[in-house]
């Protein structure tokens, strides 16, 4: 696949795997892609590896690009095994390239391969690499996500190598709709560091850009407006989606029939709303719509004296993420001694802008008519 004359795609597919990082859910129809480019030029750069599972692939594509010409440099943009699994057998394989990655990458390579250090070059912010008619502008992102990370900006056909940045979850020829997949990518990946996407696409500002090499999804060319739009909202916190995510996790199926019977209240009144079962939804996809709205409520039994596990999962993975500037309304069960609620407020209180309502309810193994002012309060506070 041509990027342009000049700059092909030689990265791989991947449909078979089941988890990414053992731990995001890939369906077959999704699946994923590990992004690499080539550079031909006087001297060919070859733009960051795969991850072992696209090894014989992408060796596969590299030799028809590459046309019996050998590569001059290795750029490695960012460390983690699904980009750089590969790069200890491309180095064996043409031991005269120069390795060029960031000065925070360079000491970190070791932990990652052997071989001969002595040909690596560790680049800094401003730094630049000729390779004739095309330049590399190196631009350091670090903790987009890892601190070693760098993209790099080609001059002369402006493009811009992105790293995870502008990522997604999909194999390319699955062609999933970016947004569907990049919301999913960036709020689970890199959606606690949005500090660092924010001084990132500070920089990005400053350069003219045609089209975006991510190692992860399609490449992005045209308008990329809405691209830069979607990064901004997700990496400043804002949500995307006025109105109310119900999520409840019920053992027995009284907690989600009143969270559900709420939802439905909710709607009557003019509310936009979504109801998720965590017991059934993967964390990941509850994370990135907890991210999206702009109030939840969290209806959760009490269990062993704490909290339902699957509640307890979506709040430590909020937590980790850096979630944050959201209203949420608390719904807690427990048939002799509830304490969820309780065990929810204290967890959500430590987080950042993250504003819990006063009003709550109570129940009692279920809704009894007892409730009912319990659920108009807190209706009447979420809708306010």
């Amino acid at each position: 696949m041509e990027v342009s004359k000049n700059i092909l795609y030689v990265g791989v597919d991947d449909t078979s795997i089941d988890l990414f990082e053992s731990q995001y859910p890939m369906e077959e129809e999704v699946g994923i892609s590990y992004n690499s480019y080539v550079i031909l030029d006087e001297k060919i750069a070859v733009m960051d590896a795969v991850d072992k599972r696209g090894e014989a692939e992408w060796f596969a594509n590299l030799k028809k690009a590459l046309s019996g010409k050998t590569p001059d440099y290795l750029v490695v943009q960012h460390l983690e095994p699904d980009h750089s699994g590969c790069v200890q057998k491309f180095v064996e394989k043409y031991p005269s390239v120069q390795v060029v990655c960031s000065a925070k990458a360079k000491p970190m390579l070791p932990q990652f391969f052997d071989f001969d250090m002595t040909n690596v070059l560790g680049v800094a912010e401003g730094d630049i690499l000729e390779l004739g008619s095309h330049t590399l502008h190196f631009v350091m992102a670090p903790m987009v996500h890892w601190p070693e990370v760098m993209v790099s900006y080609e001059s002369s056909e402006k493009v811009l190598f992105s790293a995870d940045g502008f990522g997604t979850f999909g194999a390319i020829k699955n062609n999933v709709p970016w947004e569907q997949e990049a919301s999913h990518y960036f709020l689970n990946i890199v959606g606690k560091y949005g500090a660092s996407v924010q001084a990132l696409l500070k920089k990005a500002a400053t350069l003219e850009i045609e089209k975006i090499c991510p190692l992860h999804g399609p490449v992005l060319s045209g308008d990329l407006s809405p691209y830069l739009e979607k990064y901004q909202i997700w990496s400043s916190y804002e949500p995307e989606i006025d109105g109310i995510l119900v999520c409840h996790a019920s053992a027995h199926g009284n907690t989600k029939k009143a969270a559900e019977d709420f939802a439905e209240e909710l709607k009557a009144a003019g509310a936009k709303v979504k109801v998720l079962d965590l017991c059934r939804e993967d964390v990941s996809e509850a994370v990135e719509k907890c991210f999206q709205y702009k109030k939840i409520v969290l209806a959760a039994i009490t269990y062993d004296g704490n909290l339902f596990p699957a509640m307890q999962d979506l709040i430590y993975h909020l937590s980790i993420k850096n979630f944050q500037n959201r209203t949420i309304g608390l719904i807690e069960n427990g048939s002799w001694a509830p304490v969820s609620g309780k065990k929810m407020r204290e967890q959500l209180e430590t987080m950042k802008d993250v504003t819990v309502l006063e009003e709550q309810v109570t129940l009692k193994t279920k809704a009894h008519e007892e409730n009912k002012a319990q659920f108009e309060a807190l209706k009447k506070a979420l809708l306010a």
